[in-house]
């Protein structure tokens, strides 16, 4: 049985007393166990400051971005080290924000995915098709090619200690939102092609919907076979909003 999974994607927001207000209210929210796990993502200037909130507490703590290489001359990056030594447990690598506001490659995304996972730490690897491409029938080439790149780099074994967000671009700030067939469709596609290299890998990894996930529709996403929970950007900005999602999950 796969233990559900709601990551909160701060994205560029926030300021320390609005993330101490908000990180309050979710820790007395969650005091009653809502059945899945959780974890936030706040920009890596309050890394520190939400680690040192979350002391004792069972909200896990997760980073937005991270570089390929353990240290060197990279003006403005972080490292999977450094990460993991502020208190990180997870980094989201390969957001479709990265790959289309700052070009970053499949092959280096892949790469990232490895580093991560040498630091100790459980990459959240992102993938996704862009309008265009689900009107152009394109959905499940795009989809498999951003994930194949990383299979074929690091290895099905690999997915043992990582986790999936699929993440519709054309639903991330759109108002759109896949719907839980959409999104089902998509996800079991993901857990298939992991299946024929491993069925033990694929029965076992988590897969997250990330395309504008909200109270309201999140139960019914969660109900879908193959949906273990959600990415959340904006709503994961509002404690009460953020609430309702994580008690969804078993609703």
């Amino acid at each position: 049985m796969r233990k559900g999974l709601v990551a909160a994607n701060w994205k560029m927001h926030g300021q320390r007393q609005s993330n101490a207000d908000l990180l309050d209210a979710l820790t007395t929210g969650l005091k009653e166990s809502p059945g899945v796990e959780v974890l936030v993502c706040p920009p890596s200037v309050y890394l520190d400051q939400v680690s040192t909130r979350l002391e004792n507490n069972k909200i896990m703590l997760g980073a937005q971005n991270v570089h390929s290489q353990e240290s060197g001359a990279f003006t403005g990056e972080l490292s999977a080290p450094m990460l993991r030594d502020v208190g990180c447990e997870f980094v989201i690598i390969g957001h479709s924000e990265r790959r289309e506001l700052f070009g970053e490659s499949d092959s280096f995304i892949a790469e990232k995915f490895s580093a991560v996972q040498e630091a100790g730490l459980v990459p959240i690897l992102c993938i996704g098709e862009t309008q265009q491409q689900r009107e152009a029938g394109e959905t499940e080439v795009t989809v498999l090619r951003q994930l194949d790149a990383v299979l074929e780099h690091a290895g099905v074994e690999e997915f043992k200690n990582a986790v999936i967000a699929y993440e519709p671009v054309w639903a991330i700030g759109t108002g759109l939102t896949a719907t839980p067939e959409q999104a089902q469709e998509v996800h079991a596609l993901i857990r298939g092609r992991l299946a024929e290299q491993s069925e033990e890998v694929a029965q076992k990894i988590r897969i997250l919907y990330g395309g504008s996930v909200k109270g309201a529709n999140a139960a019914e996403l969660f109900a879908q076979t193959d949906i273990d929970g959600g990415l959340v950007g904006g709503a994961s900005l509002v404690a009460e909003d953020f609430l309702k999602i994580c008690t969804s999950y078993n609703s």
